[in-house]
């Protein structure tokens, strides 16, 4: 079962707007077993261009679903997350399923959903094919230093091990243009 966390930045979440968003986002339960039990967190934002944006982020214990959209109509963009979202469950359902069927974890998640044979196609079509391996060592650094390499390279992410931790983490940089960073344990 799901349970929603909705929340308005510079927009006031109106029962109605609730309502819409439970809606549409609750039909997403006909693909998982009935002992789903996730909250899905809604992020509704309004910009000063008055530009829209939905973020839907469903975690679970082995699978975390995410999607946002941009629109000038609120509820447009809810109806294009639900649709990205559902295209993202027929992927897991139709490639990642094939491998752990029978495993807990991701297998166990989904319900014998019939998929639209036509939309399954499509979808197969993005195969999950490595065509590039790289190896490298990884260097000791700082949060900054991990950065300017990055820059350097022209790349979205970094990879680097924290001088002072020892551990693994990543930088990235965002979509808004500002960098974020991946501790690992």
């Amino acid at each position: 079962m799901l349970t929603f966390n909705i929340r308005g930045e510079n927009i006031e979440v109106t029962p109605a707007l609730r309502e819409y968003c439970e809606s549409k986002v609750v039909k997403l339960e006909k693909y998982f077993n009935e002992d789903i039990n996730a909250t899905a967190n809604i992020n509704l934002k309004v910009y000063n261009d008055r530009r829209t944006k939905v973020e839907v982020t469903i975690p679970m214990k082995n699978l975390t679903l995410r999607a946002e959209d941009r629109n000038d109509d609120m509820y447009v963009a809810i109806d294009q997350i639900v649709s990205k979202l559902e295209r993202q469950i027929r992927k897991h359902k139709t490639k990642v399923n094939r491998k752990f069927r029978n495993r807990e974890g991701i297998g166990t998640y989904f319900a014998n959903v019939q998929l639209d044979p036509d939309k399954v196609a499509a979808d197969a079509e993005d195969d999950l094919e490595i065509v590039r391996t790289k190896q490298f060592d990884l260097k000791p650094m700082d949060d900054e230093e991990a950065i300017l390499q990055m820059n350097l390279l022209g790349h979205d992410f970094y990879i680097f091990t924290d001088a002072e931790s020892n551990e693994t983490n990543i930088v990235y940089k965002r979509k808004d243009g500002k960098y974020g960073l991946i501790e690992t344990n």
